[in-house]
């Protein structure tokens, strides 16, 4: 191919990209594309949302290559998407389920160790193939699984783990399987670090490569290549940009009810009744159950939540989200708290105040500035609860919130706000720093 074929094929695949990415911005505001309900926040929020794909999708077309994969942050705050968990690192990386592969990993053994630690290996991406379809039999396969219940650490906090489409005959350690039974192949092994104290919690070292390649480098970057990858990132956008506006609207019925029941599968200032991870409903981490809702405050609102879990999980983390699925500035504002930060009453429960301005009280989640978002509980099981966690919801007038709470319940100040803030502040730039 000719310098000027090389040039024109180049410039289809941008013209293609860019046409992708225009499809992919109507969904910000398209009734037909099933965007949220438009507001001035909303739409700014669906841009910055729409950019944020943009930003991953760049990295994964270029750099996911399952002969030479590296852990990438599947969402941070410059992408944040999914209802994501504000305690969580969300890590992915490339993989050819055929093949097999080793991580090593460090714990933290001076710093404490995170809360929870889990991989998965995962079929498709979540949200690439851009149709609900992926949902439904066959559509998105978990492989595998190992979480911190069961990892093999030594006593240095070091540990590996081999993935495989089969264990090896006499393979006792730590193993990942990269095929199902039905023959389905993982293409991705995605990891979540769970954090519980912000302040001295530190990430674990995590490294994977393929053992049995015979690459030792990848190969020259090509014009046609490239052509690919470029036209890539406008599908992944494209079809991300589709897939979960979908997703919120039609199967969580976050604007309405869709199927005709008369109930909304995320009510309204409420909590649907927790339930262990289904595919069916978005799967999510396979260890969690969740319940979610919608909350829709007026000026004098707030939300009272009560939780009880007869089984003590692994971990418990309540958030909020906006209605593109971003969590809400967890950075600064107090807007997700988890259960090291949860403050217990005397009976053993534990109650939250959703608001959007400070009542003084332990337990208050901010909004933020958003009347409108996402209300997110996940409780952590590594194996199947006897009993199910409850969750209830009360709207109450804002001024009122210490009627409804335990007379023993303690004034916060706000020097305190400000040191939760701090502690925040310093734990996500920790977990996200650039160098």
């Amino acid at each position: 191919m000719s310098v000027d074929s090389e040039k024109q094929a180049l410039h289809a695949a941008w013209t293609d990209m860019i046409a992708a990415l225009g499809r992919a911005r109507d969904a910000v505001d398209s009734p037909d594309l099933h965007a949220p309900p438009v507001t001035s926040l909303g739409v700014a929020e669906g841009y910055r949302y729409l950019m944020g794909f943009a930003f991953s999708a760049i990295e994964r077309a270029f750099f996911e290559d399952p002969e030479f994969p590296y852990f990438r942050r599947a969402i941070q705050p410059i992408d944040k998407a999914t209802i994501d968990n504000a305690d969580a690192l969300y890590l992915s990386a490339a993989i050819d389920g055929d093949c097999s592969y080793v991580i090593r990993g460090s714990m933290a053994t001076g710093p404490k160790a995170p809360q929870y630690l889990i991989f998965e290996t995962h079929t498709v991406y979540a949200g690439d193939t851009g149709s609900l379809a992926e949902l439904g039999p066959g559509g998105r396969v978990v492989t595998g699984m190992l979480d911190s219940s069961t990892l093999l650490v030594d006593d240095d906090g070091r540990f590996q783990i081999l993935l495989a489409p089969q264990r090896p005959a006499g393979h006792t350690g730590n193993f990942i399987a990269t095929a199902s039974k039905a023959g389905d192949t993982a293409g991705y092994v995605i990891a979540r670090v769970l954090f519980h104290d912000w302040e001295h919690e530190a990430s674990p070292e995590l490294l994977i490569a393929q053992i049995d390649s015979d690459a030792t480098y990848p190969a020259p970057q090509t014009t046609s290549a490239t052509a690919a990858r470029i036209r890539r990132i406008g599908d992944l956008v494209e079809n991300q940009m589709k897939f979960w506006n979908e997703f919120y609207d039609v199967v969580l019925e976050a604007h309405g009810d869709k199927n005709g029941d008369g109930i909304t599968f995320m009510p309204r200032n409420e909590l649907n009744a927790p339930m262990p991870a289904n595919l069916a409903t978005g799967g999510g981490q396979c260890t969690n159950v969740y319940s979610g809702g919608t909350y829709d405050l007026g000026p004098d609102d707030a939300l009272l939540i009560e939780l009880s879990a007869p089984v003590k999980p692994a971990y418990l983390g309540f958030h909020l989200s906006n209605l593109w699925g971003e969590s809400l500035d967890y950075a600064n504002h107090i807007s997700s708290l988890n259960g090291f930060q949860t403050e217990p009453d005397l009976d053993g429960h534990v109650r939250y105040v959703v608001t959007g301005v400070d009542p003084g009280v332990p337990n208050w989640l901010d909004t933020a500035g958003h009347s409108q978002g996402f209300l997110t509980v996940r409780w952590t099981y590594a194996e199947p609860p006897a009993e199910l966690p409850t969750a209830t919801v009360t709207t109450i007038n804002r001024d009122e919130v210490r009627k409804h709470l335990p007379e023993a319940t303690r004034t916060v100040s706000a020097a305190e706000r400000r040191e939760q803030i701090r502690i925040r502040q310093e734990h996500v730039q920790r977990r996200y720093r650039q160098y």
